[in-house]
């Protein structure tokens, strides 16, 4: 057999011959090539050409830059105030067939997934935590339940982790997954969503029946379907996709992982609660009602007494405000009377979804040179001097070529030349990132560092300068917030 990777056509003329050529690799930038015995080429993209060493010897400077410009992509999404449903119900669905042994995600499809599993469970709750969580999983042509829907996040994590003992084999099951799903949300009250997240390896699917009857129930039952696949696009999960979410685009709904970090990125997408469809009319998506909730008070017994929820003796615990049944933790629902029990706490954390903080606005050099602010106000850790920066971006680049304007675009499947940015934009590039590496809140006007960016808006949802007394009255003093809003600010301040 002749030594190429062209492919084997049978038959047929040499122009068809060519028609069927294979082409690996395409854009420019410095690269070697070469031909094949009847035409096909391949390339090399020579990526490491573009990370040059600093003065000091060390790539530290460029490191940081790519670090920053990743961390300020991740800030940069809508921050609009919409109308979200808080109270989740989500049924995930791992494939756990033979097409998870694959290893183009490291070190394979099935225990990356299981790692980041592990991790979404943790990210959900902390994001939504007065929401329910259910697993499924699907091999053999059958769908098994791994955790039922509970609020519990150490429960579902150590389920996930008896996976770990077994294996990937046989096929999934698309439809027998669906089904399951569908009948765990059947009784999932009308003011939740009903949300069920795929993650599919697999190119087939083992059904015993039509999956578009399955499909049309889904739609039917208000059920939207979110779709991670990690081999290629299949049809069959685009229809459910744009069946099952005929208002979002598909880039929103099914999406094909193409590295470790984008289905990373794409998993922890699924945390943040979608929107409530703008009908709420009877049978028409979520309804807008009142809730009846408990906020019960912690006890510890002198004796330990048996729980509500597990049957199983405990000293501490939580008393339900209706019925005085014991519950182990919280959120959850009484097992005796079914009301929802939570903590102020876990209703102040769902709210930041709905009032999200709006994003920070890079800081030019002109702004920073007037400003007496020389450290970030939330870890007053000291910023840079324009000296100091200057010489760091030049030592990082050569030709004029910045550190942090360099997009390393390589990804699985694709062969793609960095992007270079040129170092004449003003603020800030394409990635957000800032000249001065200052970063301001529009509202009280405070300087931040990018560390502090990042746990503002990922962590506490709040910015640390509006909520100090001091940059609430220099907020008023640039009219930035009215009086009510004010008033409510100084009240939780006070309290």
């Amino acid at each position: 057999m002749a030594d190429t990777d062209d492919e084997y056509v049978q038959d047929i003329s040499d122009d068809e011959v060519e028609a069927h050529q294979v082409t690996r690799g395409a854009g420019g930038g410095s690269r070697a090539t070469g031909q094949g015995l009847r035409g096909g080429g391949w390339e090399v993209t020579r990526t490491w050409e573009n990370v040059v060493e600093g003065a000091d010897g060390t790539i530290n400077s460029t490191v940081e830059g790519l670090l920053e410009a990743g961390k300020r992509k991740r800030l940069l999404k809508d921050t609009t105030p919409l109308q979200r449903g808080i109270i989740r119900h989500l049924l995930l669905v791992l494939d756990l067939s033979t097409a998870m042994s694959e290893k183009d995600l490291r070190p394979t499809r099935y225990l990356l997934t299981l790692r980041y599993t592990t991790a979404f469970i943790t990210e959900f709750f902390e994001q939504n935590p007065i929401s329910q969580l259910g697993i499924i999983g699907t091999r053999d042509g059958l769908a098994l339940t791994i955790s039922p829907l509970s609020g519990n996040p150490n429960d579902h994590i150590a389920n996930v982790q008896k996976l770990h003992d077994q294996e990937p084999k046989g096929q999934p099951s698309l439809q027998n997954a669906l089904d399951m799903a569908r009948a765990a949300l059947f009784h999932a009250p009308t003011h939740t969503t009903r949300e069920v997240l795929i993650l599919f390896g697999s190119l087939i699917s083992s059904d015993p029946g039509d999956v578009h009857i399955t499909i049309s129930a889904l739609v039917k039952s208000h059920i939207a379907v979110q779709i991670i696949g990690l081999a290629a696009q299949v049809a069959i999960c685009q229809t459910l996709a744009n069946r099952t979410n005929p208002s979002l685009p598909l880039s929103q709904t099914y999406t094909v992982a193409l590295n470790e970090q984008h289905y990373r990125d794409l998993f922890m997408r699924a945390t943040t609660p979608p929107t409530t469809p703008q009908s709420t009319k009877e049978g028409n998506g979520v309804q807008s009602s009142l809730l009846m909730m408990g906020f019960p008070s912690r006890i510890v017994d002198p004796s330990p007494t048996l729980c509500a929820c597990h049957s199983r003796p405990t000293r501490g615990g939580y008393l339900c405000s209706r019925c005085s049944s014991k519950v182990c933790s919280l959120p959850t629902q009484c097992p005796a009377c079914g009301l929802t029990l939570i903590l102020s706490t876990h209703l102040a954390r769902s709210y930041h979804h709905l009032f999200p903080l709006r994003n920070w606005k890079e800081v030019s050099w002109a702004k920073a040179s007037v400003s007496k602010q020389t450290c970030c106000f939330g870890c007053q850790m000291p910023f840079l001097d324009r000296s100091t920066n200057n010489h760091r971006r030049q030592s990082s680049g050569a030709g004029g070529q910045n550190h942090d304007r360099i997009a390393l675009g390589m990804t699985r499947g694709q062969t793609k030349t960095p992007k270079i940015v040129p170092k004449t934009q003003s603020a800030a590039s394409k990635d957000g990132v800032s000249e001065s590496g200052r970063y301001e809140c529009e509202t009280c006007g405070r300087f931040f560092c990018i560390d502090c960016d990042v746990f503002a808006h990922e962590v506490v949802h709040n910015c640390p300068g509006c909520q100090s007394r001091e940059g609430i009255l220099q907020a008023q003093a640039h009219g930035a917030l009215d009086i009510g809003e004010m008033e409510g600010l100084e009240e939780s301040q006070n309290s």
